[in-house]
């Protein structure tokens, strides 16, 4: 039984259903406070944010994270209660174990570890600390974002512990994740009987050429982090019901997975230029869920990678791959933010877990990143 195996137990037997922290952040704070941090809760609407900070200069090394889970799904199927951390054949059973409570224990144990061997380390450490990750994501690590930007404070290199890796700990880092824009495009057309079609202007019919051409567009070519942009449609809805009547709309949901290749704004105009040059008659709202960020190589990718290589002899990939994470907030105000934690396989499934084997060295990974980057 190790401190981070013990406090990951403890972590997952909180029932911190998103927007709930149900008391981790506070577990956290008791380990840490000693250690010189100073808590200070930044919440809203229900929502539990913490920054934490230890010491006043800089550089400053910030860990970030959620104490929120997903709900667990029919609990007759989990082999165990998904609040009571269960060990079965080297697995640590439980609700949040991958996502992202491992982490968060592997943070604590980490920083005291490294505090009591570098009780004057340059710089700052601190942690950023949500409950509405998993949640709609509007009133957790953006408004802590927000608060440190008004009072122009700045973090210089960010690890989010999110489950990163594939196969085997230490295979995958996130240095990157591309943005998420959504579209509504609403196709207007004359409503009548399908047998007059002098009298109707079929919607779809329409809108048929324009689609074909976004979906065939090169939007762009990617680059050496990030593959080429994706236009996708999610759904499509047209028509009354009856086999008879051409509808009046058409209603297309759509969504760009982009690289920092293109900008929001110039998807956009392409879009809209495509859509003006079929002669459409539509409306279009845009919502952007998640802007693209990126950390080339620098010293952040340099120290976790060595730092993985130490302790489990791998070359770590680096990778955009995947959906948003509150790293899009973080790096408006972070100058490197990387993605590193255990394992992804089984979040948000059934039955989550995440092998004991890979507490300690998930912590040892997390203290060599300090030392790298902090001790004198």
């Amino acid at each position: 039984m190790t401190d981070t195996l013990a406090l990951t137990q403890e972590l997952i037997s909180r029932q911190s259903n998103t927007p709930d922290d149900a008391g981790c952040q506070a577990l956290m704070q008791a380990r840490l406070e000693p250690l010189g941090f100073h808590f200070e809760y930044i919440n809203s609407n229900g929502v539990s944010n913490v920054w934490a900070r230890r010491g006043d200069s800089a550089p400053l090394v910030c860990f970030a994270g959620h104490t929120d889970v997903v709900p667990t799904g029919p609990l007759d199927k989990w082999h165990s209660d998904p609040f009571t951390p269960t060990i079965r054949d080297g697995q640590l059973y439980g609700r949040g174990a991958a996502d992202m409570k491992a982490s968060l224990a592997a943070f604590v144990t980490s920083i005291e570890g490294f505090v009591a061997r570098h009780p004057d380390h340059k710089g700052s450490i601190a942690l950023l600390i949500t409950s509405d990750e998993e949640g709609i994501a509007t009133d957790g690590t953006v408004k802590v974002v927000e608060t440190l930007a008004a009072r122009g404070e700045k973090i210089d290199c960010c690890i989010v512990g999110e489950p990163t890796c594939v196969d085997k700990l230490g295979d995958t880092i996130k240095n990157g994740r591309r943005g998420s824009l959504s579209g509504r495009l609403t196709v207007k057309g004359i409503q009548g009987h399908i047998a007059y079609p002098h009298l109707i202007r079929n919607p779809i019919h329409q809108a048929a050429p324009a689609i074909a051409e976004l979906a065939a567009t090169v939007w762009d070519q990617g680059n050496e982090y990030f593959p080429p942009t994706s236009w996708q449609i999610s759904n499509i809805h047209g028509g009354t019901g009856a086999t008879n009547v051409v509808p009046g709309t058409v209603e297309i949901r759509f969504n760009f997975r982009h690289s920092t290749a293109s900008t929001k704004d110039s998807l956009k105009q392409r879009v809209h230029a495509i859509l003006d040059k079929h002669g459409l008659e539509y409306d279009l709202d845009w919502e952007e869920s998640g802007k693209p960020y990126l950390t080339p190589r620098g010293s952040l990718v340099a120290a976790i990678s060595a730092a993985i290589k130490q302790e489990t002899g791998i070359d770590t990939e680096l990778s955009t791959t995947g959906g948003t994470s509150d790293g899009r907030f973080i790096a408006d105000i972070a100058e490197q933010v990387v993605e590193f934690g255990p394992l992804n396989a089984s979040i948000h499934k059934l039955n989550e877990h995440v092998a004991v084997a890979d507490l300690e060295p998930l912590r040892a990974i997390y203290q060599i990143t300090l030392e790298h980057l902090l001790a004198k």
